[in-house]
Parts: structure tokens; C-alpha cells; sequence
């Protein structure tokens, strides 16, 4: 047992893997790792910028990751599993739009999302509408929408419309792969009466709610342990998602991005590369994508940047791979990719 990927909803793996040693926990044993770069640096000449590009990675992704636990928290204490199984479970063809919708109103970046999303997986969400959900959030959320129009002008709509895009497609591919058993089906999703109602399920529950010091307390409880197994599931992959990333910060020449990501296809693939290899959080990489925009004059490799960094994150492939499955992890880059960068060339050919 303590060999698998806990599988989230596998209660007796999870509770297996929770009773591991600490010194053979992944979390700790990569915490130590940023301790010793971060002591390292101090003195070790050679550390020093994987530190300094270590800590960078850590201040701009410390909040929205919390953040992200802290709605996961709240989402496994206030929110049944009826009401995820009822809007993002159904096999109906508005499903996959409420994900995205969902997305849009998520205000958190990349991080953030990936524990919010595992959540709603764990709640009973179907895999087509995690993966819109993922692919929508980051990119077309409300916070960052104003942020690439401060960027990018009115072009920052092609931006947010191609994430929208290529939400909805995929979501749809994925829910014909579920349909045929090519994906992993969600254990957790729980059966739902035609005739269920949210929102008179939750009227009912909300006249039923105690006030006072001690429901609020054991809300708090309820929600700092929902917050706690959620980040055992995904925060060992975000710090060595951050971990990776800072090695190619810290040793990847500056120059590289300026010389080989031009408006050709040839730049187009270097970007999706660079994507492949750097994470950092949404509202970080919006910065970066306008300053390959501004430098290159290529809106399509800003896309492409910004949408590969997606579907093609390891951090986010390796969750999707511990916590659903290795086809869903193998079939998000195979799905997304191939449209992200027919629509990059679209923008580097047209606007």
C-alpha cells in the first residue's frame, strides 16, 4: 500500500499513506530540500541563484496556494456530494460549460486551482469537467481577465477566448473518452435523483444552520482538516513543480527566451518548450507572456506560453496522474496541446 499513489476518495490508502514515517513523507523530505538550498545559498556561490529564484517562487505562489487549500477546506465542509455529482457530473452537454463558468468565477491562479479541483474531484466531479475546469481557470478567471487586458489591449480577448475555447473542446473530448471507458471514471460521483433540487437541498440545510462560538468552531475544525488532506494530495507536486522550476531559472540562460522564440514555428515550439519546463503562477506568467509579446511581436507564443504552461505542467500532469489516473494525466497534454498551438499560429499568422 505505501508504494501506491493515493488515490483521492480511497480512504484506506489515503489513511495508509497519512501514517507513513515523517522522514519518508514527500512533503517533509522536500522541505528539508528547500531548507538546505535555502541555507546553501548563504555561503555556496554556486546555490545562491537557485535559492534567490527558489524564494521567488515561493513568495508569489505561498498565497494563491493557500488560498486554494483554504477553499478546498471549505468546499469539503459546506458543499455534499450530491450538489458536485448533480452540476459536474452529469453526462449532459451543459456540464462541461458550468466548469468552465466555474472557472471564470475561481478567483486563484494555476496553484491555487489544482487543490480546488482535486477537491471537486474528490466531491464527485467527472473528469471531463475537472480538466475544463483546469484549463478554463487560470487564463479566464475575472482577476486575471482585467490584468491581460491591462497587458495586452483588446487582443487579450483572443487570450481569454481561446482558454474558453479549448476548455469547452476538451471538455467535450474528454466526456466522449469517458463515455467509452477511455479515461478514468470518478468513483466518487454519487447517484442523483432526476427530481434533486440544490437549491432546495440547500435551503432546507441553511434553516437547519446553529449560530454561535461552538458551531463555529467546529466549522473551523472542519475546515482546517479538509484543508489538511487536501495539501498531503497535491502540495508535495507544487513544491517540486516550484523546485524545477527555480533549477531552470536559476541556470537556463536569460538569452535563450529573446533569441529563439521569434513568430516562426520554430519559436512557437520553443515557447511551448519553455512552457513545458517553467512554472509559475498565472498572474506571474502574465508578465512574462507580454514580455515575449512585446520583445517578439508573436501574440500566438504569448498563447501558446500561457496555455501550454496548462497542459503541458508537470506539476499539474503528475497530480491528475496520483489523484485520478496515469490515461487522464496522458490524454490532457495529448487533447490540449494540438489546439493550443493551431490557435497560436492562427494569432501569429492574423493578429
Amino acid at each position: 500500500m505505501q508504494g501506491q499513489s493515493c488515490k483521492t476518495g480511497t480512504a484506506e490508502c489515503c489513511k495508509a499513506q497519512s501514517h507513513l514515517p515523517l522522514w519518508k513523507k514527500k512533503l517533509f523530505v522536500l522541505t528539508l530540500i528547500y531548507f538546505a538550498v535555502f541555507y546553501f545559498g548563504n555561503f555556496v556561490g554556486s546555490v545562491l541563484p537557485l535559492s534567490r529564484a527558489l524564494w521567488m517562487y515561493v513568495g508569489v505562489i505561498a498565497f494563491p496556494v493557500s488560498l486554494g487549500l483554504l477553499i478546498g477546506g471549505l468546499i469539503d465542509w459546506l458543499v455534499p456530494p450530491e450538489y458536485i455529482s448533480q452540476v459536474l457530473a452529469q453526462k449532459r452537454k451543459r456540464t462541461v460549460p458550468y466548469a468552465v463558468v466555474s472557472g471564470f468565477f475561481m478567483s486563484a491562479c494555476c496553484h491555487g486551482i489544482l487543490a480546488i479541483a482535486i477537491q471537486l474531484y474528490k466531491k464527485g466531479a467527472s473528469t471531463s469537467s475537472v480538466v475544463a475546469f483546469l484549463l478554463a481557470s487560470p487564463w479566464a478567471n475575472l482577476p486575471l481577465t482585467m490584468i491581460m487586458f491591462g497587458f495586452f489591449g483588446v487582443k487579450a480577448l483572443f487570450l481569454i477566448f481561446g482558454a474558453v475555447v479549448i476548455a469547452l473542446i476538451s471538455g467535450y473530448i474528454f466526456m466522449f473518452l469517458e463515455g467509452r471507458k477511455l479515461v478514468d471514471i470518478n468513483p466518487n460521483t454519487v447517484e442523483v435523483e432526476n427530481s434533486f433540487s440544490v437549491f432546495k437541498d440547500a435551503a432546507q440545510r441553511l434553516s437547519k444552520v446553529k449560530v454561535g462560538l461552538l458551531p463555529a468552531a467546529a466549522g473551523a475544525r472542519a475546515v482546517w482538516k479538509g484543508s489538511l488532506a487536501l495539501s498531503d494530495m497535491v502540495l508535495w507536486w507544487i513544491m517540486l513543480g516550484a523546485l524545477l522550476s527555480s533549477l531552470t531559472a536559476a541556470y537556463v540562460p536569460a538569452h535563450f527566451v529573446h533569441q529563439y522564440m521569434g513568430p516562426t514555428v520554430m519559436g512557437l515550439l520553443a515557447t511551448l518548450l519553455l512552457a513545458t519546463v517553467i512554472e509559475i503562477c498565472s498572474e506571474g506568467s502574465a508578465p512574462l507572456a507580454f514580455e515575449i509579446y512585446r520583445q517578439t511581436g508573436a501574440l500566438g507564443n504569448s498563447f501558446v506560453f500561457l496555455m501550454a504552461g496548462v497542459a503541458t505542467d508537470y506539476t499539474e500532469i503528475g497530480l491528475l496522474w496520483a489523484n485520478i489516473g496515469w490515461r487522464t494525466a496522458l490524454w490532457l497534454p495529448a487533447v490540449a496541446v494540438p489546439q493550443t498551438i493551431i490557435l497560436g499560429l492562427i494569432a501569429n499568422r492574423f493578429l
